[in-house]
Order: C-alpha cells, then sequence, then structure tokens
C-alpha cells in the first residue's frame, strides 16, 4: 500500500492582502517546480506545483470577479505572487466566497495589509514596484557620514549641545 501523504495534494501557505483595486496573493512554497497558475475572471484561482516530489495544489473561488487582462504574476525562488486586479474597485469583506471558518493554510499578509480607512495616506506605497535593498544602501550611507559623537549625543537625546 502506498504511504498516504501520495495520496493527496498537499496545500501551501496563502497569504493575502488587499487594495480597494488589488489583491495580493502570495504563495510560499521555496524551490517550487512545474508551477502552473490560473486565474478565471468569476474569481476562481487554481495553483499547482512540486516540490522535492511531492505534489502542491490549491483551488479556491474568490470573494469577487477579477480583471485577468489587467492582472500579473511572478513565480520567484522563494514564492510565487500573484496581483490580482479587481473587477470593481471596492473593499472585500473576506478573501474566499465561502462563508465560515477560514482554510487553514490561508493567512493575512501583514507585510502588505493595510487597513481601508489608510489607503489614501500610504497610497505612494506600491509593493509589486518596491526596492528595499536601495533603500537599505541608503540608509547605510547616511549614517557613515554622522560624526560617532553625534550619534552618541543623538542616542542621549543632548540635543542641546552642537558637535561640528
Amino acid at each position: 500500500m502506498l504511504p498516504t501523504e501520495n495520496l493527496y495534494n498537499r496545500h501551501p501557505t496563502l497569504k493575502w492582502a488587499q487594495r480597494s483595486d488589488k489583491l495580493y496573493l502570495t504563495i510560499d512554497l521555496p524551490d517550487a517546480k512545474d508551477v502552473k497558475l490560473n486565474l478565471e475572471p468569476e474569481g476562481k484561482f487554481t495553483f499547482s506545483a512540486t516540490k522535492d516530489g511531492a505534489p502542491y495544489e490549491l483551488n479556491i473561488e474568490l470573494f469577487d470577479k477579477v480583471d485577468t487582462k489587467e492582472s500579473k504574476s511572478n513565480i520567484g525562488v522563494r514564492n510565487i505572487v500573484c496581483v490580482a486586479k479587481k473587477a470593481e474597485k471596492k473593499w472585500w469583506s473576506r478573501l474566499l466566497k465561502q462563508e465560515g471558518k477560514p482554510l487553514a493554510f490561508v493567512k493575512v499578509d501583514w507585510d502588505k495589509w493595510i487597513d481601508e480607512d489608510e489607503e489614501d495616506e500610504k497610497a505612494g506605497v506600491d509593493f509589486e514596484d518596491q526596492d528595499l535593498s536601495k533603500k537599505k544602501r541608503r540608509k547605510k550611507k547616511l549614517k557613515k557620514k554622522t560624526n560617532p559623537l553625534q550619534q552618541i549625543f543623538r542616542k542621549l537625546k543632548l540635543d542641546c549641545i552642537g558637535v561640528a
């Protein structure tokens, strides 16, 4: 008899976040092979891949319709990211069409999550185009230019003492 793990497909972790016009879906499956993604206009999202010979799949129905022509995906080494354009610009009350207890493998992506009332404040931040490595390098350069005594005074909050 075959081991039970080969009789069914596994579900990778699916993280999600939203804006009024977009839906961010991130599948955490490092080193995935034979990746297949499909997003249909009525909101059906399917994914399949293999890792270390084991099959993984997702088959979910999203809360509402999406614009497949304006949606895009990126298959990376660490994860698979899909940015789905919502057919109608509005906030969804949940990710999945089905009500009730959420699926165990579906998680909120807190790194990309913004509340509905904060969307206008953070409108300039777009996670698809953001390059964090450049920002980190810029911060390191700024720290090197400051005088070591200035850094100590700032840590001690001694603003009244000026150091040239």
